[in-house]
């Protein structure tokens, strides 16, 4: 069976000092250790420990083997996203993290699918490396939840949108910068809290705001299951119905007549969990994610899923038909025979 895991975070082994190229801001860059791990560094304050899985393509591949998984998409870690830079400084950053991602995808065609970043505080230089993003062999977009905290429904970001859905564009919602960050960093809340509700965020601005609406055939993912706002659709149903006035006002539509309509990961670590969001959704529209190879993601790529009494059919649309539809590839681009899958069930 062929398995992509959607969801996966990749960062060069090796990243220019920006803040002290460009003068300013708290840029990520990286020192690394005698043990292999590398911590980040945002500007000058720690930020995280990281593994060498985060950026040796070669063990990654050999670390999926192990859960029978072929393929990955990678993208950047949001926290490198850096909207709130100059634009051009942004730019600058996102080329050379596209560029590393499509020589990946370039060198190991079959084990790598490319999802670019771009600079989304500025639409027109936004759209340009949109465009030589696909260019040079990414198949979509990751974005952040929000854009300096202004939400994704803003005007001045529809137009990305608009060439996404041109250029045949996936586009993967991330949360990052989480709402009340500084007020609940206690017990890890603004993973465990905020990033749900971010990823709500972004979903109720992309349909309250009519994206989906004005663009229909427009290709989104929210990851880690759609965060919160699966499991409390009833509420904001019934928040829509109830005040219109205040929710209804840019677009009339009931917001459960959108479920269906766009993706999400399967990062729920609850099979109950998971099968509630099939029910919504369809298996079609979830798609097998990991958040690999970070310790809050899914880290046995899918184990309880393959261990679940769901029907095969439905595995086999979470595990790869539902990416593949989501990006609009063929499986066949990846020309796994079938000994060889066969081999790695």
């Amino acid at each position: 069976m062929l398995k992509i895991d959607m969801h996966t975070h990749i960062i060069p082994k090796k990243l220019p000092n920006w803040t002290e190229k460009f003068g300013y801001g708290d840029f990520i860059h990286l020192i690394h250790n005698s043990d292999r791990t590398a911590d980040m560094m945002q500007g000058g304050n720690f930020f995280r420990r990281i593994e060498e899985n985060s950026w040796n393509e070669k063990q990654r591949i050999t670390e999926y083997e192990k859960f029978n998984t072929q393929v990955q998409v990678v993208c950047t870690i949001p926290v490198l996203f850096s909207y709130w830079a100059n634009p051009k400084d942004c730019l600058e950053l996102s080329k050379f993290l596209n560029d590393h991602i499509a020589a990946l995808i370039q060198e190991y065609p079959k084990n790598y699918i490319g999802l670019a970043t771009i600079p989304m505080q500025d639409s027109e230089v936004a759209i340009k490396e949109l465009e030589r993003a696909k260019s040079i062999g990414h198949v979509g977009i990751q974005i952040g939840s929000n854009i300096n905290d202004e939400n994704l429904s803003e005007d001045k970001f529809f137009p990305i949108f608009e060439a996404c859905d041109r250029l045949g564009m996936a586009v993967l919602i991330h949360p990052w910068q989480m709402m009340g960050f500084e007020s609940m960093e206690k017990y890890w809340l603004p993973w465990l809290v905020g990033m749900p509700a971010e990823t709500s965020r972004a979903a109720c601005s992309i349909i309250f705001g009519g994206i989906l609406e004005r663009l229909p055939n427009l290709r989104i993912c929210f990851s880690h299951a759609g965060g919160s706002f699966l499991p409390t659709i009833g509420r904001i149903e019934h928040g829509f119905n109830s005040r219109p006035d205040l929710v209804a006002i840019d677009n009339p539509i009931n917001p459960r007549d959108y479920l269906g309509k766009f993706w999400v990961d399967c990062i729920t670590h609850d099979i109950d969990a998971l099968k509630y969001i099939l029910e919504l959704q369809g298996s079609k529209r979830v798609c097998l994610g990991s958040d690999y190879p970070f310790p809050l993601g899914d880290l046995d790529i899918g184990k309880f899923i393959t261990e679940s009494n769901l029907d095969q059919k439905v595995i086999e649309d979470i595990f790869s038909n539902s990416t593949l539809e989501w990006l609009n590839l063929d499986a066949k681009l990846f020309d796994w025979d079938i000994f060889t899958l066969n081999a790695l069930k």
